[in-house]
């Protein structure tokens, strides 16, 4: 065999490897592509099995849409009453993420906590555990229910503060991408908490006691209607420690306008928080009771 002979075969042989390669990586592009458009089907198959079972529960209707609206009435009057030096004497915007925390944080933790002790209680989880569903499919679907569903109670929490207050910025709130990013975040990371609760309390019941147990004094004490100056300096690192603090100050900081590195930095805190407590709970749910 010719030199000229050797050198065309070694090429071909090397051709052919390339060749093989870009195939084989080819391939496994294909089937991750593929993975992910199933996982993305499986997400969006849960996502509306749970929205239909949302609808259908009127209690649960009235809950996420409308008792804030109660809460929001109540703490407006007060707010009206302008008092000076003491509780609700700031303006009608500084209350703002406090109105919004009632629904990211109590809404979360009772839908997500309770849906986990039901689907516990009827073993639906063992079912699903032999489904190609995953504990972090079957999370993030119900995440991203929640996001929809409270982001809309949000709009309306932000409609009727501006009816009964007076809020210049309130109606430009909707389009600012800081106010929502906050919303998304807090409200995964709240969903997150909830199922926590729900795989560790021992019942409904349990989940509803443990989650206004969490969820109260934290929208109470994270620097949401009563500032964090105002509190006992003992209570300072407690309320540092809470998620939701950095919910409150980096909407507030948004709304305010011209602070937008303090808000960035909030929420860069916030979305760890939220990735995780997402990730534990997602780890901790009874996949196989």
């Amino acid at each position: 065999m010719t030199a000229a002979e050797t050198g065309g075969t070694d090429e071909t042989a090397a051709a052919a490897e390339t060749a093989a390669a870009v195939e084989t990586r080819e391939t496994a592009d294909g089937s991750q592509t593929r993975g992910f458009a199933e996982a993305a089907r499986r997400v969006r198959a849960e996502a509306v099995a749970e929205t239909r079972a949302f609808l259908r529960r009127r209690t649960a209707v009235f809950f996420t849409f409308f008792f804030p609206v109660f809460i929001v009435l109540i703490f407006g009057v007060l707010v009206k009453t302008g008092a000076t030096g003491g509780l609700f004497s700031r303006p009608d915007a500084y209350y703002l993420p406090a109105y919004l925390g009632v629904v990211v944080v109590l809404t979360p933790l009772s839908r997500v906590g309770s849906t986990v002790a039901r689907n516990r209680a009827s073993r639906r989880f063992e079912k699903l555990a032999t489904t190609p569903l995953s504990r972090l499919e079957w999370l993030s679907a119900h995440a991203a229910v929640n996001v929809a569903l409270i982001g809309l109670a949000g709009v309306l929490l932000v409609g009727v503060l501006a009816a009964v207050g007076d809020l210049g910025a309130a109606p430009s709130l909707g389009g600012d991408a800081l106010v929502v990013a906050f919303l998304v975040v807090g409200i995964a990371l709240f969903c997150g908490l909830g199922s926590l609760i729900g795989s560790l309390a021992d019942s409904e019941d349990g989940v509803i006691a443990a989650s206004n147990a969490v969820g109260i004094p934290m929208v109470l004490l994270a620097d949401t209607f009563v500032p964090a100056s105002r509190l006992p300096a003992a209570l300072r690192p407690v309320v540092d420690a809470l998620p939701l603090t950095y919910f409150a100050r980096g909407v507030r900081a948004a709304v305010a306008g011209g602070q937008f590195p303090t808000a960035l930095s909030d929420l860069a805190i916030l979305c760890g928080f939220a990735v995780a407590l997402f990730a534990l709970s997602a780890r901790l749910l009874p996949w196989r009771e």
